[in-house]
């Protein structure tokens, strides 16, 4: 972590946290809007299979790759002014989703509303200079917490939906952003990092010496181990309706309840993650999520199957340690990269997000290729594998030369 040079008041960092928390809650509420008001919208426009697919996902798609350029803008102008730009303009095109009326317009505001999901790697560069490196785990595990704005779009729009129609569903979401920015600019001061650079304290940096870190093969195994843990996540709580319904006969409505309180713990438990990897160090928590998730992954891939209890249990196992390693991987980034926080964060936030559209679609392919639902699960354990092994050898690597001097 870079040294603050600047004193804090006392409540500064606990405001900067828990309004970022907020906020996040609240962007990831918009980003996973279309999961309810999709499916009406594919209604009143007629859409094919194919164009829903596109609508749902062009949101997670944008919101995935606009997090490196996020995280490259934060240190540079400051977290709050990015944090309160990108919340309203994801706002305005949430807005302007509640006026299309032609699946071009649609399109056009979904990549907007993806915005919302980039805020990720401005709260992550934005939270992390308030606070010393000993805390960054349980920190950036209780930021991380705010996905469970996905819960909250599950279980409310279907009401707004229903009584008064999906425009309202997007004009209400849209104004509880514009108001949640409102208070996150009055509310929050300039991060110690940002502070050092703009009253000339620390070096300005260049855009290459910025991205300079990403030449470095260990931000690209992060990258993977949050493929999994997040992106891995995300399409396990998509995927598991349709698995439920077409595997065990669930109806949609309960298959939809599994999958809501499959995605509720998964947040919330991400600070647990966080607070375990400052107690226990990031590596060992790592270490159990690959181990319980190979276990776990192998165990669903079986192409007997297993029993609907089973299933449940074992796949709730499976999303558990996914949200511990979550904050595991986060807890890295500050510590071998404390001046690049918002790049590299970035970066791993991207290629995990593309996860979480990349691995639904490649679930639905097994399926159609090898006709087995387990299909998907022996895909992830396939990442697990290559993951545990790659982290292995690369901290067998790290532990030679440390070994050979003391040798010597």
């Amino acid at each position: 972590m870079s040294e603050i040079k600047q004193p804090l008041s006392p409540r500064e960092p606990a405001v900067a946290l828990w309004m970022s928390t907020f906020a996040f809650t609240i962007c990831f509420a918009i980003w996973t809007i279309f999961a309810i008001i999709g499916i009406r919208i594919k209604e009143d426009l007629g859409l094919t299979e194919a164009q829903f697919g596109l609508l749902v996902g062009t949101p997670i798609l944008t919101g995935s790759l606009v997090r490196i350029l996020l995280g490259v803008w934060t240190p540079r102008y400051g977290g709050r002014l990015v944090y309160t730009l990108t919340m309203l303009a994801a706002a305005l095109s949430t807005l302007m989703l509640s006026h299309a009326a032609t699946f071009p317009q649609m399109l056009l505001a979904g990549l907007g509303v993806g915005l919302a999901g980039g805020s990720f790697a401005v709260g992550v560069a934005y939270v992390s200079p308030f606070f010393p490196p000993e805390k960054q785990g349980t920190v950036l595990g209780i930021f991380g917490a705010g996905n469970v704005g996905a819960a909250l779009t599950k279980f409310l729009a279907p009401f707004v939906l229903v009584a008064a129609g999906w425009q309202m569903v997007a004009e209400i979401w849209a104004a509880a952003l514009i108001l949640t920015a409102c208070l996150f600019w009055f509310t929050t001061s300039d991060d110690p990092a940002f502070r050092n650079r703009r009253d000339g304290k620390a070096p300005k940096r260049s855009l290459m010496q910025e991205f300079a870190p990403l030449r470095k093969a260990q931000v690209w195994r992060f990258s993977l181990y949050y493929f999994f843990a997040f992106g891995g996540f995300v399409a396990l709580a998509l995927w598991l309706p349709r698995y439920l319904v077409g595997v065990y006969g669930f109806d949609i409505a309960t298959a939809g309840m599994v999958a809501a309180a499959y995605s509720i713990p998964g947040s919330i438990f991400r600070a647990l993650g966080g607070m375990l990897s400052d107690r226990k160090g990031a590596r060992a928590v790592m270490y159990w999520m690959f181990g319980i998730s190979a276990v776990a992954t192998l165990i669903l891939s079986l192409p007997s199957g297993v029993t609907p209890a089973v299933f449940i249990v074992t796949v709730f196992v499976l999303g558990f340690v996914m949200s511990l390693g979550k904050a595991a991987v986060y807890k890295h980034i500050p510590a071998y990269y404390p001046d690049s926080v918002g790049p590299v964060g970035g970066i791993v936030g991207m290629v995990g997000g593309l996860g979480g559209f990349v691995l639904p679609i490649a679930f639905g392919l097994l399926k159609d290729a090898t006709g087995l639902w387990s299909s998907c699960f022996l895909l992830l354990f396939a990442v697990v594998a290559v993951s545990l092994l790659w982290m292995h050898l690369s901290i067998r690597q790290m532990e030679r030369p440390s070994v050979s001097a003391v040798a010597a």
